[in-house]
């Protein structure tokens, strides 16, 4: 009971939070949405960059000095939804269908126009190692989490279209996105715009697939969501990790794309009712629980080093943690932990999360997206697996 009056406490105060900011924030990555670059005509791939990870390193939050004001981020909205969808179901609550019904408006109504069916990207231009997204460029991971979001809806409240809007999400990862093949197995692109190999965006996509075949019983569904699979078990490392992505500038091992991995093979598992990835999902969390976790609780970025500790890390363990609780005996008493280190070492007075805390110095920008969307949605899956018990 006290760790659940812990638990209800720090959502409660989140919650207060978010709705008083009326979800609208900052983003680590929001950078280039300054109108300030403008004047610098058209900025290089280098500049782009090194702009972006400045301003995000930066522990002063200089963004009310060049001009970039706070905004609604489409991931953030989904993760909201899902987060308010598991309050209502918890306390069935009808004060909570509000919020509920304007997120799902929001999401329904802030795609991106122009493809195959509803995707979601940015709210702002991004720069990686490899390519150059425009504000609005979808993306696989946004669109799946936001598809799930919308699944959850659709579960809770059986309006049929939400499960439509799902579905057409599902069309655009199969007709917009590329696709690289291996015999059985495939991986598609992160956006529309590139051809890059990542492993958690691939099981992400996998999962809205085989979660929205569910439902509709479309076998493309189920075809496609097993060769994703395929392609991101047979590069799941014996030790039961994975590295990011393929190319030799993305191998590298860290906690929340791990635990992305793990609750995308899950899903398959609570969507279809079969055990059929048991032995990737058992060796993941196994190397999950055993590397990124300290005895006390605090959680790790990388599997050999501790800093810098990121919010989307304990963040994203609550999720993984509490789901996956009856394939490991450790799963619990582990997220207990984190959560009370959490709390005490990451949680502001005044109910946000910060964004970094570092050997020396605290970054503690409350990033919308990035740490209270994670935050609340990590803290509700959690307070939903503590109901289930009780």
């Amino acid at each position: 009971m006290i760790m659940q009056k812990n638990i209800e406490d720090a959502f409660l105060r989140l919650v207060k939070y978010v709705e008083e900011e009326g979800f609208y924030g900052y983003d680590p990555y929001d950078a280039l949405n300054s109108p300030i670059l403008s004047l610098l005509g058209k900025p290089s791939k280098l500049f782009r960059i090194a702009f972006t990870q400045a301003l995000r390193r930066s522990i002063i939050n200089f963004r009310p000095l060049i001009a970039i004001g706070k905004s609604h981020t489409p991931k953030g909205m989904g993760l909201f939804l899902s987060s308010y969808i598991n309050l209502y179901k918890i306390y069935k609550d009808e004060s909570y269908l509000d919020n509920i019904e304007f997120l799902a408006d929001w999401l329904i109504n802030n795609y991106s126009n122009g493809y195959s069916g509803y995707c979601w990207g940015y709210n702002f231009d991004w720069q990686n190692r490899t390519f150059f997204a425009p504000k609005g460029t979808p993306n696989i991971v946004n669109t799946s989490f936001i598809g799930h979001a919308l699944l959850d809806t659709f579960e809770c409240l059986g309006l049929e279209k939400y499960l439509e809007v799902a579905q057409s999400a599902c069309n655009f990862i199969l007709q917009d996105l590329n696709t690289h093949c291996e015999g059985d197995a495939a991986c598609f692109s992160y956006t529309p715009l590139d051809n890059s190999k990542v492993y958690n965006a691939n099981y992400l996509g996998a999962s809205l697939l085989i979660r929205t075949y569910s439902y509709t019983k479309n076998e493309e569904l189920l075809i496609n969501a097993n060769k994703a699979y395929e392609y991101g078990n047979k590069n799941q490392m014996q030790d039961g990790s994975w590295f990011y992505g393929s190319s030799e500038s993305q191998r590298w091992i860290d906690s929340f794309h791990t635990g992305y991995n793990i609750d995308a093979l899950h899903c398959y598992e609570k969507s279809i009712g079969e055990n059929k990835f048991g032995t990737h999902i058992k060796k993941g969390l196994d190397f999950y629980i055993k590397n990124f976790f300290l005895d006390d609780g605090t959680p790790k970025y990388y599997h050999n080093s501790i800093y810098p500790i990121d919010i989307h890390c304990p963040a994203q363990a609550l999720v993984t943690l509490s789901k996956l609780k009856d394939y490991d005996d450790r799963a619990i008493s582990i997220s207990e932990k984190v959560l009370n280190w959490t709390i005490k070492n990451m949680q502001d007075p005044k109910g946000f999360f910060y964004f970094r805390k570092g050997k020396l110095l605290t970054n503690k920008i409350p990033y919308m997206r990035w740490g209270q969307a994670w935050m609340l949605y990590g803290l509700s899956n959690l307070l939903y697996c503590h109901n289930e018990e009780r």
